[in-house]
């Protein structure tokens, strides 16, 4: 089925505010989503919606929640999520972040009680479109061990960052911490397909193909011991500060049945002109030509957003059964 990038948004905000979520959280939750599917990441797109919605038919999630700043400094604050949708506390987080970073050169915004926030490089790109580097990353339910170990600890925990150009996308770095991201495996598990070797261990902490196996059991760290050290940082970081919930502590997203997650996300935008805007153009594009030398180099980000400008022009395209799923909803 394919849908245009307006159809299809209408579409997931009918089936969010029919589920019982709030109209605003609704829309803004379903525009994220498309913009996933448009940056060809159906993992974390609109296939997500059946799983949002019965998240909030069992109590998973506080669909009428109103994220709000709970503790300010000037460069500084926590917006609470209030156990409600990560979207709309994201963007009140973005619009937070860019506002003190544009008057004290720099700000930090991390977001409590909150829920799983979709691709992480999004909100870096919008701090990079307004000027600012922005770095974003946030924490998961359990899903990698600790290096040597064999319970599930952490989360995949993405990372992203973002800097912006003159006349041009942003450079755009985003990665899950794991050797792929989780929602690859709940796709290949949804089209009865296996899975490669070294992506997902099973409950035992073995190897498997089977991608049922592996969200029952735990993602492989991205660089082995170097992946679960960088996944430990990003819990202190947005867990310790926000005073949300550790990976360990929130049930999986992929089970109908368990918690109220309460993870939490984090911030940073950097105003690039602390020194000089004209000089820190120059030095990104300086960098950016002596890797472009290699005719097979691409640069981060660059295929996500011509894969938009498609989706753009010519809609995206989701399965039948997510389409009857979602007309289904929206009734």
């Amino acid at each position: 089925m394919n849908l245009s990038l307006l159809d299809a948004e209408n579409l997931a905000a009918k089936a969010l505010e029919a589920s019982g979520v709030q109209a605003r959280a609704a829309q803004i939750t379903a525009s994220s989503l498309v913009r996933a599917d448009a940056d060809g990441m159906a993992s974390h797109g609109l296939s997500r919606v059946p799983q949002y919605a019965g998240h909030v038919r069992v109590g998973r999630v506080n669909a009428q929640a109103e994220p709000c700043v709970v503790a300010s400094r000037p460069a500084a604050a926590v917006v609470d999520a209030q156990e409600g949708f990560a979207f709309p506390a994201m963007q009140l987080a973005v619009a937070e972040a860019a506002g003190r970073a544009k008057t004290q050169g720099v700000s930090f915004i991390a977001v409590a009680n909150s829920h799983h926030f979709g691709v992480a490089g999004h909100f870096a790109e919008d701090l990079a479109r307004q000027g600012l580097i922005g770095l974003v990353v946030g924490n998961s339910p359990a899903a990698m061990p600790m290096w040597g170990g064999r319970r599930a600890v952490f989360g995949t925990n993405p990372i992203a960052a973002a800097f912006p150009r003159v006349k041009a996308d942003p450079v755009l770095i985003d990665l899950s911490l794991s050797a792929v991201a989780r929602g690859k495996l709940m796709v290949a598990a949804q089209k009865g397909e296996s899975i490669p070797e070294g992506w997902a261990l099973n409950s035992k902490g073995e190897p498997t193909t089977d991608p049922k196996e592996g969200l029952t059991g735990m993602m492989v760290p991205a660089g082995g011991a170097k992946g679960a050290m960088l996944a430990f940082m990003v819990e202190a970081l947005c867990v310790a500060v926000s005073n949300s919930a550790y990976g360990f502590e929130a049930d999986s997203f992929f089970e109908l049945e368990g918690n109220r997650p309460r993870i939490a996300q984090a911030l940073l935008a950097i105003d690039i002109g602390l020194k000089s805007q004209e000089g820190y153009f120059q030095r990104m594009e300086d960098l950016i030509t002596y890797i472009s030398q290699d005719p097979e180099v691409r640069l981060p980000g660059e295929r996500r957003f011509g894969l938009r400008r498609q989706a753009e022009r010519n809609g995206i395209s989701i399965s039948d059964d997510l389409y009857r799923q979602l007309k289904e909803l929206a009734q």
